[in-house]
């Protein structure tokens, strides 16, 4: 059985989406997390180590960080198309995009949005260079790893929808987001963050 820790309207609902692309099974046990705002509160309920979201249980198996569960989820289900198992000639580059994700998007976005970049010329040249990297990537391509959608997408994507500004103007990156915010899987995902009783039917 798979059980995804999440809490509503948190980073956690990139993982609804995917188990939702994944055709998968599982249940969502709903939990309270601190909120930047100050509001919300740690979960004993939670068994992320840091009360945080997503966590991802399966069996007895616990796996944390979004990057983590999305390689699980995807060797879990390998013909999904969502992944790149062993042995298919994008491993690698999915491997690599999970880790550019974790790596340098996520926290040269949030180096940026936070205005860290505008005091540190060490970080505004690293937020420049992720930057062209992803947009010349989306301006040539219709997904990160080329003709196919990935999960790796599924992590830019559900970052963008929230918050656009992370990457600069492209009609490349619009083009992408609007591919990715018409997935009906997304719609599904959608309704199950904020299914009140806690329980994906």
């Amino acid at each position: 059985m798979l059980t995804l820790i999440h809490a509503p309207m948190s980073r956690s609902g990139r993982m609804v989406w995917l188990l939702e692309e994944l055709g998968a099974e599982y249940d969502v046990r709903y939990v309270s997390i601190r909120r930047r705002d100050g509001s919300g509160a740690p979960d004993d309920n939670n068994p992320h180590p840091h009360k945080q979201v997503p966590a991802l249980l399966h069996d007895k198996a616990l796996i944390t960080e979004s990057a983590a569960i999305t390689l699980y989820l995807t060797d879990l289900f390998p013909k999904s198309g969502m992944g790149r198992p062993q042995g298919h000639a994008e491993r690698g580059a999915y491997l690599s995009g999970l880790a550019y994700y974790a790596g340098v998007i996520e926290p040269m976005g949030t180096a940026f949005v936070s205005g860290m970049t505008q005091s540190n010329p060490n970080l505004e040249k690293g937020y420049r260079d992720m930057c062209q990297h992803v947009t010349s990537t989306l301006e040539r391509q219709p997904f990160l790893l080329g003709d196919r959608i990935s999960a790796v997408d599924l992590l830019l994507g559900g970052a963008l929808s929230w918050m656009r500004r992370v990457l600069p103007e492209s009609a490349g990156v619009d083009r992408y987001l609007q591919t990715l915010t018409a997935r009906p899987a997304l719609a599904r995902a959608r309704e199950v963050d904020s299914k009140p009783d806690g329980f994906h039917d």
